[in-house]
């Protein structure tokens, strides 16, 4: 048994020290420390205490007594810091959403540290045990990242059962668009592959990313299409089965105008699925032209409608559009110019055609672009009775939000780059993204802060780790929460 034993050194300090028996014979196991005022002494009887507590789990008379809750500055090294505040808090906003019954924790918290530091999968366990203290085995993610691949139906269910509880999702009204994620490398295959990048790396692979929000830009469901699909040929297969599976009789989807084809708004009005689309202009037919140049009145708000072959055509004015269009209309003007001039430096350009092998300036387009400076087209199925045209308009301008999801998922979450080669290893991060995606932009949307300053804030909190150098235990300290952490808590409906 350990005890604890005073002796008085030559200096006239009392040292103390711990001490056990054997055979008769004392011996000493760690000497605490010395020291001649009484406060000290007491202060070294309890550390002696804590490290008997600690070294040999002996029970103190005291029952309740704990060790290591008492902090000696002289005997107390400070060796890092952990960010389980904000762990603690994602986890329950997961709890929210209904993340907490997907697969395993390993899963759960690499879609954590996904928002908290992107890294690779291997890079994310290590970061897991440097911010969290959570330790996870490799080969546990080898062994289980299998099983994590069938999880996606299951995900984006979890995730619209989310939106219609807190959003007030009714699935009358969704938002869709495209984006581009390249790889570093320059080979391509059946997936990755090239086509026109939305990051402007043409020359990479890269595959394309469908994406579905509601209202309030909140993710509903995405899907991955091969490198060079074009966008267009993505709106079908990914709005049909959504519409079929969730049994839905009436729905609108609004998506820009690269979406509209003859081919998909019939096969959208065969689905009976109502649209927003964004018109080209330039592509009209004459006599439709005609017809908007004829009867459009060049005034702010001012807008037409006309029955096309593919929907209501509406049109709508701007004098800042105008001034804009105005602007960059004139500089493809110098541009081409230029060229005409100096055919040498012969660049393809937008005003500049070629007659004869002779070159020279297309001034039937630049008539035609001059007529339509300032307007703005939508193509609707919808009756003027059943959503007017100021408020087709309205809804389409909402496609930002869209742009902002890409943004968080782009650049906070850095999905791009990918440095996957394999098809189920890329499958599975866009995975880990999107669920990291729905998270920031819950948090986005409650918070009305974006998910860096979110993040920023969070880390202000943290959990210092304290080492005895006695009993060689750590010791956390929590720290204090801020006001602006608490009113964020408040905000989530989270405790606090």
């Amino acid at each position: 048994m350990l005890k604890i034993r005073e002796v008085k050194t030559a200096s006239g300090s009392i040292a103390i020290q711990v001490v056990y028996y054997l055979n008769r014979k004392r011996l000493v196991l760690k000497h605490i420390g010395s020291a001649k005022e009484q406060l000290e002494l007491e202060n070294l009887k309890l550390l002696a205490n804590e490290f008997i507590q600690s070294h040999t789990n002996q029970l103190s008379v005291f029952p309740n007594q704990n060790p290591n809750t008492h902090l000696y500055i002289e005997h107390t090294q400070c060796i890092g810091f952990y960010y389980r505040f904000f762990y603690d808090t994602i986890q329950q906003l997961m709890t929210q959403i209904g993340f907490d019954k997907l697969s395993t924790n390993l899963f759960r918290d690499l879609v954590i540290i996904r928002i908290l530091e992107p890294a690779s999968k291997m890079r994310s366990i290590a970061l897991l045990e440097t911010y969290f203290g959570i330790i996870h085995r490799r080969q546990s993610y080898y062994r289980e990242v299998r099983k994590w691949l069938s999880l996606k139906e299951q995900v984006q269910q979890v995730v619209l059962s989310f939106a219609q509880k807190e959003y007030g999702f009714d699935y009358r009204l969704l938002f869709y668009d495209v984006t581009t994620l390249y790889f570093e490398t320059f080979e391509s295959d059946e997936l990755r592959n090239t086509g026109f990048s939305k990051d402007n790396k043409s020359q990479q692979p890269q595959i394309l990313i469908g994406l579905m929000v509601n209202k309030d830009g909140f993710p509903i469901a995405y899907d991955i299409y091969t490198g060079n699909t074009f966008e267009g040929h993505t709106i079908i297969p990914m709005i049909k089965p959504f519409v079929e599976r969730n049994k839905v009789k009436n729905f609108t989807v609004v998506a820009d105008a690269a979406m509209i084809s003859t081919d998909n708004i019939n096969e959208l009005r065969k689905e009976n699925i109502h649209y927003i689309v964004g018109a080209r202009l330039g592509n009209l037919s004459q006599e439709t032209f005609a017809l908007i140049d004829s009867k459009m009145t060049r005034e702010d708000a001012k807008t037409i409608r006309v029955n096309t072959s593919k929907g209501y055509l509406i049109c709508s004015y701007s004098s800042t559009r105008y001034k804009k269009d105005k602007y960059e209309m004139e500089k493809l003007i110098i541009k081409a110019k230029a060229i005409v001039e100096h055919p040498s430096k012969n660049k393809r350009t937008k005003f500049v055609k070629t007659n004869k092998e002779q070159i020279e300036l297309n001034k039937e387009l630049i008539n035609k672009t001059s007529k339509l400076l300032g307007l703005k087209g939508y193509y609707t199925d919808l009756e003027e009775t059943v959503l007017a045209t100021e408020k087709v308009i309205n809804l389409y301008h909402e496609l930002y939000k869209i742009e902002q999801v890409f943004r968080i998922a782009k650049s906070d979450l850095e999905t791009r780059p990918i440095f996957h080669f394999k098809e189920e290893p890329i499958k599975l991060h866009l995975l880990i993204c999107f669920m990291a995606l729905v998270l920031s932009k819950h948090i986005e949307l409650k918070t009305g802060s974006s998910i860096k300053h979110f993040i920023t804030e969070c880390k202000k909190v943290t959990d210092t780790r304290m080492l005895n150098t006695i009993t060689q235990r750590e010791l956390i300290v929590k720290g204090k929460m801020t006001n602006t952490v608490t009113e964020f808590l408040s905000k989530l409906n989270l405790p606090h």
